[in-house]
This record gives structure tokens, sequence and C-alpha cells, in this order.
């Protein structure tokens, strides 16, 4: 294309090998056949969520049961991603545990304030029947163990 320049890229020398903080992909995502229905996008963005864990851990963001939990805002995520509103909806909806597969549960807060999101672990697996319907992808109830958090119910999801 005309006016475009062409960027070169340097070599990694050894020493330079690992300066750089990197998202982790859990391979099992790529790999295994529970996860095929998931789109890259998802599976990228599931990485994204568990690379937060170790800043919601160093925060105390732990609930009165022992689970971290993280706020990521779907604003935060849109600009992450250079995606738009419902493209980042629709990936948080392939991971949750009311629409998708399960990855992932967001508890609303309300008041405007961001949703809490537990990020389940993609190793551990049992198999449930689910029940809920909802529209939101979104739990509005208080955890189990979670006593601690001041959840309140808001009544639209955007």
């Amino acid at each position: 294309m005309m006016g475009e320049q062409k960027v070169e890229f340097d070599y990694f020398r050894a020493e330079q090998s690992e300066q750089f903080s990197f998202f982790r992909i859990p391979k099992a995502l790529f790999t295994e056949k529970e996860f095929e229905s998931l789109s890259t996008d998802a599976k990228l963005l599931y990485g994204v969520l568990l690379d937060r864990l170790s800043l919601s851990r160093k925060n105390g963001w732990v609930d009165a049961s022992g689970y971290v939990y993280i706020i990521y805002t779907v604003s935060e995520l849109q600009e992450l991603f250079q995606a738009s509103h419902p493209t980042v909806i629709k990936w948080m909806r392939e991971l949750d545990s009311v629409h998708g597969i399960g990855l992932i549960e967001r508890y609303k807060q309300g008041y405007n304030r961001p949703a809490i999101i537990y990020v389940k672990n993609f190793v551990k697996r049992t198999r449930v029947e689910s029940a809920d319907d909802s529209q939101s992808g979104m739990k509005d109830f208080l955890v189990p163990g979670c006593k601690n958090l001041s959840f309140r119910n808001a009544k639209i999801f955007q």
C-alpha cells in the first residue's frame, strides 16, 4: 500500500529472551475436544483473565471461601482488545457459566460497580446440568462463602 512504511524487527539475543511479560494461554484450550467450540478470541480472553488472577491475589481479592476473584470491566477489555462492547460481551458469554462453557462466573454488584468475575480452573471439571436460562450471563445472587463482599443486585446489565 502506498505511504505505508515497513518495520523491521530485530532478533532476540539470549540475554533478552526473558525480559518481557506474556499472557499465557492454556494449551488444553486448543488441544482438548471439550474446548473446541470456543472461539480463538474467547480462549485469548480466558488467558487475559487468568493473568489478572495474580494481581487480584496480590490485592487480597479473596472471598471467605478462599476463592480469588477479579474485576475487569468490559470497557477495559474493549480497550485492551480494540474490540466493540458487543464483541467483548459475546466472548464473555462464550466463557460464562450461564450461556457458555462455564470457565468464568460473573456476579453483579449493582450501582454502576463492575461485576465480580471468578475465573474457574480449566483442569478441574465436573459435569452439571444447568436449568438457569438468565439473559445476562451473570448471577445476581450472593456467592456462597462471599459474605465479606458487598454484592448488590443490578436490574440491568448492558
